[in-house]
């Protein structure tokens, strides 16, 4: 803010030499009285806007330091994503080996056919997940 050359008191207080035939003294007196009333209108006026410029810079600051904590936090969300899709990955390639090598094992020993499900992590119906797979 620039240095003011006047204050209210200064222009209240200011007096001038009388000259023959010059202003009308009531007159400036009373100019003088509303500049000062204009004045200190707006020296109010800048303390306030001064104080609600400090009280939204903090608060664009909490605001950045709570952005700042969110785009922290998203990143630790990301593997529990993950971790699901792998494990829907690592589905879908066990019913593939059962697809493929089911068949096989099924050529080859009929002991293997009697229980389709005994290498298999998951106990669930063979041909529903196969179908699934075949979807994918």
């Amino acid at each position: 803010m620039a240095n003011l050359i006047y204050s209210p008191k200064d222009i209240l207080q200011q007096e001038f030499k009388t000259k023959m035939r010059g202003y009308d003294p009531i007159e400036v007196d009373e100019f003088l009285d509303n500049i000062i009333k204009d004045y200190e209108a707006y020296s109010k006026e800048l303390l306030a806007l001064q104080e609600e410029n400090d009280r939204l810079s903090a608060k664009v600051a909490q605001l950045s330091k709570t952005q700042g904590t969110q785009t922290r936090v998203q990143p630790t969300e990301a593997p529990k994503s993950t971790a699901v899709t792998n494990f829907d990955i690592l589905k879908r390639l066990s019913n593939l080996e059962r697809e493929v090598f089911g068949k096989k094992l099924d050529q080859a020993t009929p002991a293997a056919s009697a229980q389709p499900n005994a290498g298999n992590y998951t106990n669930a119906d063979a041909s529903d997940d196969n179908e699934k797979t075949r979807q994918f």
